[in-house]
């Protein structure tokens, strides 16, 4: 890889969100022609490594102009260092910042920071953008968060973190906490091995909440939730 210089884009990093022509409309967007570098290979500490997103779908890096670009959340994810997006600021933070503006999105503790720091973010993100009540393990530690708003100022956010809980806990206690909640639309398939649970209340939020083993430290699960007022 010597003789290239390689270089972390955030243009990846917004395909994750729905609705993303309002998240970036009013930038300062251009275009350019760029290709889709469907040849190159990649490693990570010295492992192959395949850049997906969030539903797992493969994505391919950019070449532009003599330099490669690569999915920033990916790359990030996989070195456990968190990402920000900062929908106000129109800004990505990657690894520690120390933004004091209050907004959890651009506050968050790096990958250094401690359990007990990583704990108190995991609350401030539950207590801000979701249901206090809403279970989350104690050793939660999260590891990505995009925060956006759309269509009018609905808040979406979209925040990955680990758990040493098993996946059979976290299915089961998600699983739980919707039974009750008086759905338009509710779904969940919970097993040992991994759990998805669905759920909507027409006019007030939709979820997506999904758990995993993670592909890069096995003892250790990944759970994704992506939620959005409606």
């Amino acid at each position: 890889m010597k003789n290239k210089r390689w270089m972390l884009t955030a243009g990846v990093l917004g395909m994750v969100l729905t609705g993303s022509a309002g998240v970036y409309a009013g930038t300062q967007l251009e275009t350019i022609k760029a290709y889709l570098n469907h040849g190159l290979g990649i490693e990570v500490n010295g492992q192959k490594f395949t850049p997906t997103g969030d539903q797992g779908k493969k994505l391919v890096p950019i070449t532009y102009q003599g330099s490669t670009y690569l999915p920033v959340r990916s790359i990030a994810n996989t070195l456990n260092t968190e990402v920000t997006y900062d929908s106000k600021t129109n800004k990505i933070s990657i690894g520690s910042t120390s933004s004091s503006s209050g907004s959890s999105s651009t506050s968050n503790s790096g990958s250094t920071s401690t359990s007990t720091d990583k704990n108190n973010q995991a609350e401030i993100v539950k207590a801000k953008y979701l249901p206090a009540d809403l279970p989350l393990p104690t050793d939660a530690k999260i590891i990505s968060l995009i925060e956006s708003s759309v269509d009018g100022g609905k808040n979406k956010i979209v925040f990955t973190y680990t758990t040493k809980e098993t996946l059979l806990t976290v299915g089961t206690s998600y699983k739980g906490y919707y039974q009750n909640k008086n759905l338009t639309q509710y779904s969940q398939d919970v097993q040992g091995e991994g759990f998805n649970v669905i759920a909507r209340k027409e006019g007030k939020f939709a979820v997506s909440i999904t758990g995993s083993t993670s592909t890069t430290d096995k003892d250790v699960n990944e759970i994704t939730v992506v939620w959005e007022d409606e």
